[in-house]
């Protein structure tokens, strides 16, 4: 299976499935002496952990990480990191079932087409736990990021049509809900939206916004390595996402240049925007403002409702999908875009280093 590696300077490739003994990633391109332990890596692992509250899948999971190379003494050596979480709770007898047919909004028919064989347990590399390795490389992302003053957060913007009042966001809220959503009002009524869905049998999708603050300009590759393309490439190979936009998004196409168009000014001699439609990226390459994107999650396709598909042999029959799912997935996919977007950002940085003769000055003229 070829694309299990993301990235060039600081690149990510993660292996395991769904109901194997583990998962994990080997992250090349680390820097030397970066203050890294497991706890750093586990406080991302634990806002994606499974059962954790009614609203994801009830399945139980430590997702302890364990560091296997890379770091001496607290610090990493500028070779491999390898990092692995054992899986604990595996039924894979709750997927038996599913060996024959294809479950409508999974990948098995793709699977199968591509390979003429899949991992039926629950899904293999297609599962949303292949995440857990994306989170941890990120998390080590993350804390590069942060010793450069750049900080990324995401949380849910909506979830089944019911979005968040920014008059009262407040990021502290997002990890006090089983929703992530940083606003206490709207944290309820999705609540009240959720167990209607779940007794329906059903589930619910919606739509994770992420800001990348502290960004300077000039970051992002201006023809097939921009900054908003590796964004998108970044986000939509997460399993769920349908979408992503950037700034104002689909938005724009409603809007006239003068409109759309963010003027600069000189901010006591720094060049900054008056407004950001344009979400901190103009020309594949940052402009120095925050950069803000939405990324579109599916509602989870493991439902309990009777569904129509097809068996292997291409017999119409009708199912109801059995196993442990998330009702909503988008709780958990939040640290993942936040991640994943770490893993971008950082890795066109490092590219940067290398485009000017100044940059490289700064290192290497004696």
């Amino acid at each position: 299976m070829a694309g299990s590696s993301f990235g060039n300077q600081f690149r990510i490739t993660t292996w395991g499935e769904s109901h194997g003994k583990g998962l994990g990633v080997v992250i090349d391109g680390c820097p030397a002496g970066l203050s890294l332990s497991e706890e750093d890596i586990q406080k991302y692992l634990d806002r994606r952990k499974p059962g954790v509250s009614q609203y994801v899948t009830k399945r139980k999971e430590s997702d302890t990480a364990k560091i296997m190379s890379g770091v001496f003494e607290g610090r990493t050596t500028g070779t491999p990191i390898s990092i692995m979480v054992l899986n604990e709770d595996q039924r894979s007898t709750d997927y038996s079932d599913i060996e024959m047919f294809y479950r409508p909004g999974h990948a098995d028919y793709t699977f199968d087409s591509k390979y003429g064989f899949r991992d039926y347990r629950g899904g293999g590399r297609s599962s949303g736990r292949e995440t857990i390795a994306r989170v941890a490389a990120g998390a080590v992302a993350a804390k590069i990021l942060k010793e450069l003053g750049i900080e990324i957060t995401a949380y849910t913007q909506c979830i089944g049509g019911i979005g968040i009042d920014y008059s009262r966001f407040d990021i502290e809220e997002r990890d006090r809900n089983p929703f992530s959503v940083p606003d206490k009002e709207v944290a309820v009524s999705i609540e009240n939206k959720a167990k209607e869905t779940i007794e329906n049998l059903d589930s619910l999708g919606g739509i994770i916004e992420c800001v990348v603050k502290g960004m300077p300009a000039g970051i992002g590759e201006p023809v097939f390595d921009k900054l908003d393309a590796q964004l998108s490439k970044a986000v939509m190979s997460i399993g769920a996402t349908k979408g992503i936009e950037i700034g104002d998004g689909f938005m724009v196409a409603e809007t006239t240049g003068s409109e759309n168009n963010d003027e600069f000014y000189n901010d006591n001699g720094h060049i900054a925007k008056r407004t950001n439609h344009s979400g901190g990226v103009l020309g594949g390459i940052s402009d120095g403002s925050d950069i803000i994107f939405r990324t579109a999650i599916k509602p989870t396709p493991s439902i309990s409702s009777l569904q129509s598909t097809v068996s292997r042999n291409g017999d119409e029959m009708q199912v109801c999908i059995k196993g442990r799912h998330d009702p909503v997935i988008v709780p958990r996919a939040v640290v993942v875009v936040e991640t994943m977007t770490a893993c971008t950002i950082l890795d066109l940085l490092m590219a940067n280093m290398t485009s000017r003769m100044d940059y490289l000055k700064k290192v290497y003229d004696k």
